[in-house]
């Protein structure tokens, strides 16, 4: 009996643990929300960005509608301010993320003021300063070394391009649809048939070799205009070709009512979270 009496005085003595709850204060879940945007932000300004595809020219390594997650960090200039972060130069079969080094009016996009937009595109790194670079019927040679085309598509007697295939046998002109400054200076960087990359330039080209303007029409990437590579693959909505380079307010409006009718049939599921390589 004195037991029991005991155990009753102990429980009457202990708090109710609704009273010793503490509330969150309006002000603590502002500060709490925004402590989150603050660290998202310096991510996406400072670590990572997410990139959409938004045309073919890597097919079938990425596909358009494919959202990617860059890294900045790992292919940028190294810094006394991050000493632990892991930094390395861009090597040769990186994909990589870089502002496009010209403009063409006509094909790149313009601010509401006319200013030409630099537009950051995806491509393969084939060659890096140095390289002695040719093509022979749709095979990359560098070096005197024929690279792996695994992950490029085919050449065939079908889609066989004199231009695209066994550059730089046929010098860029306006004909091949290439930029004009690279035409004029094309031929001082061609040595015994090989294209050869001076320093500080890279050599980059699209997987979907015959559907990619890349540095056979343009020329070479300054180390400058590399922003990075992409990790993986968080998301993939099936999409045509050019759909998300519209800049109608009506047309924005309208994928987006699209992608909410169509998120779950649409989405390739099997591509999410897909390491690129």
């Amino acid at each position: 009996m004195n037991k029991t009496n005991h155990e009753k005085r102990c429980s009457e003595e202990r708090p109710a643990s609704t009273d010793i709850e503490r509330k969150e204060t309006p002000f603590e879940a502002v500060a709490s929300i925004c402590s989150v945007l603050v660290v998202g932000l310096f991510i996406l300004t400072f670590l990572a960005q997410n990139r959409v595809i938004p045309s073919g020219s890597m097919e079938n390594t990425l596909l358009v509608g494919d959202h990617l997650l860059v890294d900045q960090i790992t292919l940028a200039p190294s810094t006394s301010w991050m000493p632990l972060i892991r930094y390395r130069e861009p090597r040769r079969g990186d994909i990589v993320v870089f502002y496009k080094p010209v403009y063409q009016p006509g094909i790149d996009a313009t601010d509401a003021d006319g200013t030409p937009q630099y537009t950051p595109l995806v491509k393969r790194l084939i060659g890096v300063p140095g390289d002695h670079i040719h093509l022979h019927n749709g095979i990359v040679i560098v070096n005197g070394v024929a690279q792996p085309a695994g992950f490029a598509q085919p050449t065939t007697t079908d889609n066989f391009n004199e231009f695209l295939d066994d550059f730089p046998a046929v010098p860029p002109s306006e004909a091949t649809g290439s930029t004009e400054s690279w035409a004029v200076n094309f031929s001082n960087y061609v040595r015994d048939g090989d294209l050869v990359v001076p320093p500080g330039m890279y050599f980059m080209m699209g997987d979907n070799r015959h559907n990619s303007l890349d540095s056979r029409f343009w020329g070479f990437v300054p180390r400058a205009n590399i922003i990075g590579r992409p990790l993986f693959n968080y998301w993939s909505f099936e999409a045509t070709e050019g759909e998300y380079e519209k800049t109608g307010v009506s047309q924005k409006f309208a994928w987006m009512g699209h992608v909410a009718l169509h998120f779950f049939s649409d989405t390739r599921w099997k591509r999410t979270l897909k390491v690129m390589r």
